[in-house]
């Protein structure tokens, strides 16, 4: 290929322009050899005759096709005008400021804030490689924090460009980045200390410049390190050449540091007062460059947050106002005026100098000494020491060479006070290091610090060069190409001038050193020792400043001040007084430090850390280093790191000087490109081979140019190589690598033209070949025209004829015929005249009488329709009068049912919307009242029947007590004289304690009435407010009829989205709990794995389970209280594997307390109802009263005494108990069996102690109705026989026992006083409680009423409606939690009748047992027999301790594939068939060990295979069957609708399970979250290769170029591994959704899990379409289109098509129809805007703006398209995110499925191992 070849006519060009640096032009005519001039064309028509030689030819522009390119390596031609036109269309027309050069970034400032920096974008990056996306400062960050991970080595991150140019900006996006990726793994928060450091250097490091507003005036580097896990541990940060003279001066527009003027912003806050500090304009340091304040930035607020980002770091706040008054001094200082003496030679201070006051008060230094020292200095020589003063000029100079050193001096504190906050103690594993670091410079005026800066440019171009060059000799090496030595620029001269021996920084140093050295001296000695040097050059018209010659541009530099900032002079004396202050801060920054160097951090970088600046040891001037020397050093340690790490380098480019938002100029551009090495880089790689094919993409791009024959070859290395032999001749254009091709600059470009030629003549064929058809066509069309004319000409003319013909004839038979009609009409009018006559004349004569008969029928007529009239006038009044009647009627009764509907609608039917469910819940409670109130009855009634058993025993006993009366009757006469008088006063008492209670109950019911009275006044007036509330009410709807059921319809809405909402919270934290409980287990293990030392510990699944005990009630209240949930407890911790209860989601702590406080309340409320059945007889009047009392006070006294005695036994039960736990696990069997031993001794003494109890009480019984019956016999007997024996003596013991008797019983009487006095207090104290509720229930009622008076009528009935709703949701609620109380209480007290009649029938029925063994043994026999006789029942029994072989066999180690030819779910069935039989024994503790077992085995199954689908299905649908199974069969109606009346009788029968169907609940759903993480992991690494990448529709797409940064899928040949293709998703859905269905989860949760796998699926492949260019295109489209549409087609296969998994792919399809629509006109902005509803105005904008033809024949989207669809789409509300939520998770729900299998016909497989489960 020849240069006149390239040269064609049509092929365009750049020449060089004044205005835009290259300017594009078309060549017109070929260029030949010999030719002077190239005939151009420019963009504006004009024609051009541009002068060229054969050396000196334009530079060709590339193709179309490749401009806007992510990799400006990718170019065909590597030239400056095309790097600079190509960053000008990414950044113009495409807003993209990100660009790679090869290794660099290229980083352009857009001036504007761009959402492209959000964590989501951030999580986006994170994992992937660094030329799968589009260019960012994410993936510069990502690729070194992957490297450093895969390579073990550090790395570095150069960020480099001129003021103004985004430096610092990207280099904190950077920090940021790793800080959310690399998060420290611990709690000390140390990424957000090293993001807090970032404000504080800024205010003291950055200022304001005519290049930027916040220019940072240091280098600085941060290590960032991490350790072995890659989390960030600490960080250490090295500063670079502070620019201190700004602190003494500012140029034009400009401003001093940052911090001076958020320090007078804040002057006006009171900790600030004592600093005297005002406006900064009132300050000669901070206002010489004039404004002093900064559009848009508020110092003030910017000052809180320095201050807080100190806080962070650890600074006291001591520390902060000392370095506040430190700066603040300096203001001070730089307001001090000097006065020249009249001499001129000396100078001094103004009389009451305030400035010096306040500067000497702040850094609590002497005042007189530091005003002498201002003014004066101290001579030194070897015989003595002199003090002269100085001159103003000197002396400004000392004071501000005093200024620069102390700020100097608190920022490198500073510095280091941040190394040490963000030092760590932990050992760094690595580290990526930062650099933030000045471009090259380059001013009309040029000192020290430009010189120093260009320097440091010099020494990292260097480093740059040879870091390209070795990355370009590896690509090499690992392609197997040889190469030759590329010769690159290297600007080790020019270092070498600056820094080598006798070079300018040696030089400068030496002139030092000179007592009377000056700049000029200086500059004379460069020239003699370095005007022979290519690098340094002399100016013409100066002998005081000199040309460095650097790589980027020549500058000049000015040599006046470079000793002065070289020495950096600041006098001893005035140092020495700031020694001396009184502020500890102050004088620490100005002694010398023993140990500068802080220590390194541990850890394997092979880097140690070293201060930026060494400490100025003397101050001496002979052994002070001077600042080139400090720098140099500095320089010298960081060049040393950085060839120890692995570097990136990021280089930024400035737009504009005017700040302006995307706006590009081309020289500034060039000039920066020139500067930053961007063109060094594109000249080495243009020097090799820059343009690199894998063999596939070379393949798939060019096979338009290969033969059929070559196609064919399964061998694509030997297919490209036979074309390129075939296109290319010359063989040093390219080379054959191992995995590539390499080109050399321009071949690519031939290619392309050559394929362009290609399809351009294929192009030309098809068109011919279409002309050819379309005009054979037209003449077909027109010869079959012509013919079709004269076929209906001849036609016509054949007509024209026969007519002629028909016509002659037709005249004929007119002539004939109108010969005869003419005489004819005569005859036919004579005729007519003579009828007409006749006619006449009849017709007369019957008109006459025709009007008779007409008027006598119009008066009928006329009469008919009077009398109608009048009645229907009649009858319509009767009906319109019905018809108001009915009409009032009826809006009556609509108005009536329209109330009751309002009401229905405000109370029952609008709750029943609102909470499903709520009806079957309610009729279940009903149910459950009715069952209680029957089981109630029957407790009254066995109550009843041991109130008979007694009643007849104490007839009994009576008439034993009659007998042995009669037969002592004459001895007890003797007795009952003596007696007589005490009786008498006992009696008179008796009588006394009866007048006293009666006195009493009138009391009580007195005001018992009084406030049943009041109660109901309270109700008639409550009634009476609702009444008026109802009325308002009605008076509110009535004006707002239709917008009621508007409004409704909208709560409704609400509410159901809302109860969505809350059930994605109550989903987001059960995941949340998943989480946490897996990173507690995770941090465990972690902690046991390192601490493994000898001895005794606790089990962790032990511990943990004992510690997740303890808040968690029951499933079954105890019969006895907290003793039985005591022995629960001991009896659990005492297991070596404790099962962790599962209610810790459905009842809190605090919750728990509530329910204990009420239910102690309520049993004493029953303790109190039982009291006052019991006092509700009538008053005792007659003694078979008093023995009725008596019995009832002893029934009362039996059972206390049995309680307190059965208590009193528990707790030993429960010592015992407690002990034989706490010793479980330290004693053998020997010593367990002596435990148990032991506590049969106790319960056997515990029994014989409880039968002497019962003897005493029982004598007890019998003396007290012994005595009373005495007493009434006694009675008696007075009354009739007149103390007719008492005379007679009485036995002494058995009056003894009387008067005991007496006394008891009026002890019982007296606590039976007490008791009913309590009982009325407490009546009375419940009342008064119940009146104040209802005050204040009054009271809320009447503010309700007050405030839905106030409001409009549309919002009084939402008002009214949400009062209602909430009333009655609360009602609810309390009568849920009232009837949950009482049934627990009944459960408690059935279970203590229970109690108490077994141990009633033990104690009668020990008498009647006799040989027990024998019995047992037949009962044992009846026993098998009879179930031998029953049906299999559908439970499974098994004892206590083959719990956990069961749980073992039956989850822990079962496998799936064992159970596959079984019914689905069988651990399901055969779970709650246990569970069945658990509940018809009535064992709460089996029930509620197997359901704490079953979910802690599911959970440790689950936890150790989390990343196996099967077994997470397999889990899933057993849980989930498990849950329907406790539904179905826990008796509610609700559930049981559609089971069969064999399933109802299966149906639970003692225990209400719905708490651990909450937990179940609760438990499927973390499966379901981690089997839609499973099956995420699984899809996700497919989705971008097998939707955005592969080829679905074979030759569609067109691979392009890519550049140095190649895909990661396209590395290897032919795709490489990682590539996939649709049928490989599909495939493994198809394996997804056959194990679901194989283990019979339930349709609807597959639907569910299939939805939220399409919308991963939609997610990310839209968001990694939205942050790569390369997929951008319309081939990419239609490829995506037809992927989605074969996913939607195995949805529909699936019956999966109602799941919404296709809705949720919506953004996706309307973001690839976008790709294919046209993008021209007006009408397709509007046609794009209707159609793209599902993407956000941002996502729109992105896809245009990426979009990138593949072929040339495409056309790209233009800005004003673009801008268009802007405007039309700015009214949408849209979220501010650019990317979707991929990890969003969709709540799941479990609809309730019953089985339709009965639990009878299950089959139990012996592969199981399940033999010990015994049927039932």
């Amino acid at each position: 290929m020849s240069v006149y070849e390239l040269y064609s006519r049509y092929t365009r060009v750049w020449i060089p322009d004044q205005e835009d640096v290259w300017r594009s032009a078309e060549i017109i005519k070929d260029y030949k050899e010999g030719d002077k001039v190239l005939h151009l064309k420019l963009e504006d028509e004009s024609v051009l005759e541009y002068p060229v030689s054969l050396t000196s030819l334009p530079h060709l522009r590339n193709p179309d096709i490749l401009v806007g390119e992510n990799d400006l390596t990718a170019l065909s031609y590597l030239h400056e005008p095309a790097v600079l036109h190509n960053l000008k269309v990414r950044f113009l027309e495409s807003n993209h400021i990100y660009t790679y050069c090869g290794i660099v970034l290229v980083a352009i400032n857009p001036y504007e804030q761009l959402p492209i920096y959000g964590e989501d974008v951030i999580y986006a990056y994170s994992g992937q490689n660094m030329g799968d996306m589009d260019p960012h400062i994410f993936a510069v960050a990502e690729e070194a924090y992957k490297q450093m991970a895969r390579d073990e080595k550090n790395q570095s991150i150069i960020v480099s460009g001129e003021s103004g140019a985004g430096k610092t900006v990207s280099a904190k996006y950077a920090m940021r980045y790793f800080a959310t990726v690399g998060g420290s793994a611990s709690e000390t928060n140390v990424e957000e200390k090293v993001l807090a450091s970032s404000p504080i250097m800024e205010a003291l490091g950055n200022a304001k410049t005519t290049r930027n507003d916040n220019s940072s005036r240091f280098g600085k580097y941060i290590q960032i390190g991490f350790d072995r896990r890659y989390h960030i541990i600490g960080a250490n940060m090295r500063t670079y050449l502070l620019e201190k003279s700004r602190v003494v001066f500012q140029a034009e527009d400009e401003r001093n540091y940052h911090i001076f003027y958020q320090l007078c912003a804040s002057s006006g806050l009171p900790e600030f007062a004592d600093l005297s500090l005002s406006q900064a304009e009132n300050f000669f340091y901070t206002s010489q460059g004039g404004d002093t304040v900064i559009e848009g930035v508020d110092d003030a607020d910017d000052f809180e947050k320095t201050r807080q980002a100190l806080t962070l770091l650890g600074v006291k706040e001591s520390h902060q106002m000392s370095i506040f008054r430190i700066i603040a001094s300096i203001l001070h200082l730089g307001n001090i005026e000097i006065v020249s003496e009249r001499d001129g030679e000396s100078c001094s201070l103004s009389k009451g100098e305030k400035h010096l006051n306040h500067f000497c008060t702040l850094l609590g230094v002497e005042h007189d000494q530091m005003a002498h020292w201002l003014c004066h200095r101290k001579l030194v020589t070897t015989s003595e020491t002199y003090v002269k003063g100085m001159s103003v000029q000197q002396a400004l100079n000392a004071r501000n060479a005093l200024a620069k050193h102390i700020y100097a001096q608190l920022f490198n504190w500073i510095v280091q006070h941040v190394n040490k906050a963000l030092h760590t103690t932990s050992k760094q594993h690595s580290f990526i290091g930062v650099l933030d670091i000045y471009g090259f410079e380059t001013f009309e005026i040029n000192s020290f610090e430009q010189f120093c800066i260009n320097y440091a440019n010099e020494k990292l171009q260097q480093q740059f060069n040879s870091h390209v060059f070795k990355l370009e000799q590896e690509e090499y090496m690992k392609e197997q190409i040889p190469w030759t030595l590329i010769d690159f620029y290297d600007n080790q001269p020019c270092i070498d001038l600056i820094e080598a021996k006798l070079g300018i920084l040696d030089l400068l140093d030496e002139e030092c050193k000179v007592p009377k050295g000056t700049d000029q001296n200086w500059a004379q000695k460069l020239y003699d020792r370095h005007s022979s040097s290519q690098h340094f050059k002399k100016p013409r018209m100066s002998n005081i400043s000199f040309i460095v010659i650097h790589f980027a541009d020549m500058v000049e530099y000015q040599c006046d001040g470079f000793l002065e900032k070289n020495r950096d002079t600041v006098y001893e004396e005035q140092i020495n007084i700031l020694k001396a202050s009184k502020y500890q801060l102050v004088a620490d920054l100005f002694h010398d430090d023993k140990d500068p160097v802080p220590p390194a951090p541990s850890g394997k970088s092979k880097i140690s850390v070293r201060p930026a600046k060494p400490v100025i040891k003397n101050a001496n001037k002979e052994h002070k280093k001077t600042v080139g020397h400090q720098f140099r050093n500095s320089l010298q340690l960081l060049m040393e790191t950085l060839n120890a790490t692995t570097p990136h380098y990021v280089r930024c480019i400035k737009p504009n000087d005017d700040k302006l938002a995307f706006s590009f100029d081309p020289k500034r551009a060039v000039q920066q490109l020139r500067a930053c090495g961007v063109l060094e880089t594109i000249r080495i790689s243009a020097a090799g081979y820059p343009s690199r094919w894998t063999y596939h993409d070379f393949f798939i791009r060019y096979r338009v140019l290969m033969t059929k024959k070559d196609r064919s070859q399964p061998d694509k290395k030997i297919t490209c190589k036979n074309l390129l032999e075939n296109l290319i001749k010359d063989p040093d254009k390219f080379q054959f690598g191992r995995t590539k091709i390499f080109f050399r600059a321009g071949q690519v470009a031939y290619l392309e033209k050559l394929r362009a030629d290609k399809f351009r003549a294929a192009t030309i064929m098809i068109q011919k070949t279409v002309r050819g058809w379309l005009q054979r066509l037209k003449y077909r069309r027109m010869r079959a025209a012509a013919i079709t004319i004269q076929r209906y000409t001849r036609g016509y003319l054949a007509r024209r004829l026969a007519d002629h013909i028909r016509k002659t004839k037709a005249a004929i038979c007119f002539q004939k015929q109108y010969r005869m009609i003419r005489v004819h009409r005569l005859y036919q009018k004579k005729r007519r005249a003579a009828i007409t006559i006749q006619s006449y004349t009849r017709g007369m004569f019957d008109r006459r009488a025709y009007r008779e008969l007409l008027l006598q029928h119009k008066a009928k007529i006329i009469q008919k329709h009077l009398r109608g009239w009048v009645a229907r006038k009649q009858f319509i009044k009767f009906r319109n009068a019905a018809i108001v009647i009915q009409c009032y009627y009826r809006r009556m009764m609509a108005r009536r049912e329209l109330k009751q509907l309002k009401i229905e609608a405000r109370t029952a039917e609008h709750f029943k919307k609102l909470s499903v469910g709520m009806e079957n819940k309610v009729v279940q409670l009903q149910r459950k009242i009715d069952e209680q109130n029957k089981e109630h009855k029957d407790l009254k009634e066995q109550l009843n029947v041991v109130t008979s058993v007694h009643a007849t025993e104490v007839e009994k006993l009576q008439k034993e007590l009659e007998r042995q009366r009669q037969n002592q009757n004459q001895q007890d006469e003797n007795q009952l004289s003596s007696l007589q008088e005490e009786i008498e006063a006992l009696r008179a008492e008796l009588t006394k304690s009866r007048d006293e209670r009666k006195i009493t109950e009138d009391l009580y019911m007195s005001e018992k009435q009084q406030l049943q009275q009041r109660i109901s006044e309270l109700e008639v007036e409550n009634s009476q407010l609702k009444e008026d509330k109802e009325e308002l009410n009605e008076r509110i709807l009535l004006h707002s009829e239709d917008d009621f059921t508007q409004s409704a319809l909208k709560e409704n809405q609400e509410a159901r989205k809302d109860l969505e909402e809350e059930r994605a919270r109550y989903q987001n934290l059960v995941k949340e709990y998943t989480r946490l409980e897996q990173r507690y287990d995770n941090l465990r293990e972690e902690v046991t794995l390192i601490k493994q030392t000898p001895g005794h510990r606790r089990n962790p699944s032990n511990q943990s389970s004992l510690e997740s005990d303890s808040n968690y009630p029951s499933i079954s209240t105890s019969e006895i209280g907290d003793t039985e949930d005591t022995i629960m407890e001991v009896e659990e911790a005492g297991l070596e594997k404790a099962a962790m209860d599962m209610t810790l989601f459905l009842k809190l702590q605090k919750r728990v307390r509530e329910l204990e406080l009420e239910r102690k309340k309520l049993q004493n409320q029953l303790d109190k109802k039982e009291q006052q059945e019991n006092k509700k007889s009538p008053v005792i009047e007659t003694a078979n009263d008093a023995d009725r009392d008596t019995d009832i006070a002893y029934n009362n006294l039996k059972r206390q005494e049995l309680e307190s005695e059965n208590k009193k036994l528990k707790n030993e039960l429960n010592e015992l108990r407690k002990a034989i736990a706490n010793s479980a696990g330290d004693t053998d069997s020997n010593e367990e069996s002596t435990g148990y031993g032991l506590l049969l001794n106790q319960l056997k003494s515990a029994h014989e102690e409880l039968e002497v109890r019962k003897e005493e009480v029982l004598i007890l019984r019998t003396q007290i109705v012994n005595s009373a019956q005495q007493k009434d016999s006694n009675k008696s007997a007075v009354s009739e026989a007149n103390w007719s024996n008492s005379n007679k003596e009485m036995d002494q013991d058995d009056a003894i026992e009387a008067y005991h008797g007496v006394c008891e019983t009026n002890r019982l009487l007296e606590a039976q006083l007490q008791a009913q006095s309590q009982q009325h207090d407490d009546e009375v104290e419940a009342l008064s409680d119940q009146i104040e509720a209802l005050k204040e229930e009054l009271d809320k009622q009447q503010q309700v009423l007050l405030q839905a008076m106030q409001l409009s009528p549309e919002a009084q009935v939402e008002f009214g409606l949400q009062h209602e709703i909430t009333r009655l949701t609360n009602e609810n609620l309390d009568l849920k939690e009232l009837l949950e109380k009482s049934e627990k209480n009944e459960k408690k007290l059935k279970k203590q009748l229970k109690f108490y009649l077994k141990k009633v029938q033990e104690s009668e029925g020990t008498a009647d047992i006799i040989q027990p063994e024998r019995r047992q043994s037949e009962l044992s026999r009846q026993v098998t027999v009879q179930r031998l006789e029953k049906d299999f029942q559908g439970m499974l029994e098994f004892y206590k301790e083959d719990e956990p072989l069961l749980i073992r066999n039956l989850i822990l180690d079962l496998k799936p594939q064992l159970i596959s030819t079984s019914v689905p779910c069988l651990p399901a069935y055969i779970l709650f068939m246990c569970i069945r039989h658990a509940d018809y024994i009535n064992d709460d503790q089996k029930v509620h060990s197997l359901l704490t077992s079953t979910i802690n085995g599911i959970k440790k199954v689950l936890k150790k295979q989390n990343d196996d689908f099967q077994m997470t299905s397999f889990w899933l649908s057993n849980s989930s069957r498990l849950l329907h199974c406790l539904k179905q069969y826990s008796g509610d109606e609700g559930f049981m609708t559609s089971n069969s009346s064999k399933q109802n009788e299966h149906c639970l029968r003692n225990f209400d399970l719905t708490e651990y169907r909450q937990v179940l609940s609760d438990l499927s759903i973390q499966i379901y979250q981690q089997l839609i993480k499973i099956a995420e992991g699984l899809l996700q690494p497919m989705i971008v290769s097998a939707m955005l990448e592969n080829e679905s529709i074979q030759g569609l797409s067109g691979v392009k170029p890519t550049g140095y940064r190649k895909r990661s899928s396209s590395m290897a040949d032919g795709g490489g591994d990682n590539s996939y293709s649709l049928e490989t998703v599909i495939r493994q859905l198809n394996l997804l959704n056959s194990i679901m269905c194989e283990h019979g989860l339930d349709p609807e949760i597959i639907q569910q899990v299939f939805k939220q796998l399409f919308y991963m699926i939609n997610a990310v492949a839209l968001n990694n379409l939205l942050l790569r260019k390369d997929v951008c295109s319309w081939s990419t489209g239609m490829q995506l289109r037809y992927n989605i549409c074969q996913l939607e087609e195995w949805l529909r296969g699936k019956n999966l098509h109602n799941s919404g998994a296709a809705q949720t792919m919506e953004p996706l399809i309307q973001a690839a129809q976008l790709l294919q629509l046209k993008k021209k006109t007006q009408e397709d902005s509007e046609a794009i805007c209707s159609l793209c509803t599902a993407l956000t105005t941002q996502q729109i904008v992105k896809i245009l703006n990426l979009y990138t033809p593949v072929n040339e024949f495409e056309e790209r989207v233009t800005v004003a398209f673009i801008r268009s669809i802007q405007a039309q789409l700015q009214d949408r509300k849209d979220p501010p995110q650019l990317l979707l939520d991929s990890k969003y998770m969709f709540p799941v729900l479990f609809p309730f499925n019953p089985s339709l299998i009965t639990l009878d016909t299950v089959h139990i497989p012996e592969s199981l191992k399940l033999n010990f489960l015994n049927k039932v």
